[in-house]
């Protein structure tokens, strides 16, 4: 999804919560009373006019039983104009204004490592591999800021089958795009580019970790990460790679950018807890995007309140030390 080039989206623009939930409720029913596709489609634009020229790429998702129960979503605005991509300046509100850049078609994801067969994906294919679902999830970043999401894509599990990786594979690696000419912010940031990540092959495969495509029912825009990310919630954001064009099944635990960079700071594992202290700042509170000034400050949960589901993943293991 494009962004255009103003600093600011009218706020007239802006899809409300409110009406998203409306619309999401509407097409519920009227998938379930068998109206077409395409009538859906156009009352959907006119709850909601289109901000960009990629707004128009709707995602068909149904609601997931692992959505996160009982929270708000943040506000579509707030999701789009607050974030971490360094690709696109450093500053939260630079990717918003800058990654318009950012040409995402013709795109593909090329598979390599410890697999049967390398492979290649074009974008199209990946988004008709699975059925898409929507999942809410709480989003916290290292630097003790949070948002509430919703999510669209489906598990990661479902394209690590079809990449067929061997029995050795132990991790795997994504690796995100890098081009100067889209994103020339590159050469005045000290970090060994392109942007990698990784995940044991265990956490890679938990039914909560998401192969993402969009978020709020439509196609991910450029600053979050398209076309194509994927979204770990029970780790710090960092370890949610975006624009990825490589995944790498490996033996041995990969590189990756932040550790690599400070690796006192950014652990391989960067499970979200707040036990383990940032050597700059503490992670016992987090500081909720868009929320009213009285909730803005909450406690962080261990594994981002995901412990019940994920926690199993780590058993015997020091968390302070492999944080």
């Amino acid at each position: 999804m494009l962004i255009r080039k103003k600093n600011e989206i009218a706020s007239s623009e802006i899809t409300a919560q409110s009406d998203y939930r409306n619309r999401r409720a509407f097409m519920q029913g009227a998938a379930a009373a068998g109206i077409a596709t395409l009538a859906g489609t156009r009352l959907l634009d006119v709850a909601a006019p289109r901000t960009d020229v990629h707004a128009a790429t709707k995602l068909a998702t149904v609601p997931s039983k692992l959505s996160t129960p009982g929270i708000t979503p943040t506000s579509f605005q707030d999701i789009t104009t607050y974030n971490n991509f360094y690709e696109f300046g450093t500053d939260k509100s630079d990717p918003a204004k800058n990654a318009w850049r950012l040409q995402t078609r013709p795109w593909t994801v090329s598979v390599e490592g410890e697999v049967k067969k390398k492979k290649t994906f074009d974008i199209d294919t990946l988004l008709k591999l699975r059925p898409m679902e929507e999942r809410i999830y709480r989003h916290r970043c290292v630097e003790a800021w949070s948002m509430v999401i919703p999510w669209d894509g489906y598990p990661l599990a479902e394209f690590i089958k079809e990449c067929e990786p061997l029995s050795s594979a132990q991790y795997v690696q994504f690796l995100s795009y890098e081009n100067l000419n889209q994103e020339p912010w590159i050469k005045d940031i000290s970090l060994d580019w392109p942007y990698s990540e990784g995940l044991r092959m265990d956490e890679a495969m938990h039914p909560l970790t998401l192969l993402t495509f969009g978020l709020y029912g439509q196609a991910l825009p450029n600053q979050d990460g398209a076309p194509v990310r994927v979204v770990v919630p029970w780790k710090y954001g960092f370890k949610s790679a975006k624009s990825i064009v490589k995944v790498r099944f490996v033996k041995k635990q990969p590189r990756t950018t932040w550790n690599e960079s400070a690796p006192n700071e950014y652990g391989f594992y960067s499970n979200v807890n707040p036990n383990v202290d940032h050597p700059r700042w503490s992670q016992k509170y987090e500081r909720v995007i868009g929320a009213p000034f009285w909730k803005a400050r909450q406690a962080t949960l261990m594994f981002n309140g995901y412990g019940d589901q994920v926690a199993s993943l780590y058993a015997g293991m020091d968390l302070r030390k492999n944080f």
